[in-house]
């Protein structure tokens, strides 16, 4: 069966120019933002296209949801697709091991960028919530500055929001939970 969804690779960025499927992609699982469309919610009527997150397109493609064309229309292999995200996102795979585990797990994930995290993570949806939790990776063998989480915990309660770090030991990922402070 031929995937529903139809996506345009241009660069980095991820189009699904059809609103009507764009709109769908967002009504059912938060995937994608309308282009021009700063907070989106839940039952408006999108006049713009909607772009995809390079997790949110893998995903979809590994669930044979979507497929996706190049800018002169030619179908992109999951496998192109996954290299051109390792050459224009550090760590990708970490960050899209997350991302799945996340998304299994009834989770909505977004990009954290304007937090500078890794993913901003909702239980019910944007515009449903604020996202609770701000999710940073740390890579195997990585190190986190005391000060960098200090600033991120600051940052965190400022925006009410936990602090997540996740790391992956021995194969397993694990999740620090800082629980932001209620005065």
């Amino acid at each position: 069966m031929a995937p529903k969804y139809k996506a345009q690779m241009i660069g980095r960025r991820i189009i699904v120019w059809d609103i009507e499927q764009g709109t769908e992609l967002y009504s059912n699982g938060f995937y994608g933002k309308p282009m021009g469309v700063r907070k989106p919610n839940l039952g408006d009527e999108f006049r713009d296209p909607c772009e995809l997150s390079p997790f949110e397109t893998l995903y979809l493609l590994e669930k044979r949801k979507l497929s996706v064309f190049n800018a002169e229309g030619l179908k992109v292999l999951k496998a192109d697709f996954v290299m051109k995200c390792h050459e224009f996102y550090m760590n990708f795979e970490s960050k899209m091991v997350v991302y799945r585990y996340l998304r299994k797990l009834g989770y909505i994930v977004r990009p954290g960028l304007k937090f500078g995290v890794d993913f901003a993570v909702y239980t019910k949806g944007p515009g449903l919530e604020h996202s609770p939790y701000m999710i940073q990776i740390i890579e195997k063998n990585g190190k986190i500055d005391p000060i960098e989480l200090v600033r991120a915990g600051r940052l965190a309660t400022t925006v009410r929001k936990n602090f997540v770090l996740v790391s992956m030991i021995k194969k397993k990922l694990h999740f620090f939970v800082f629980n932001r402070y209620k005065p």
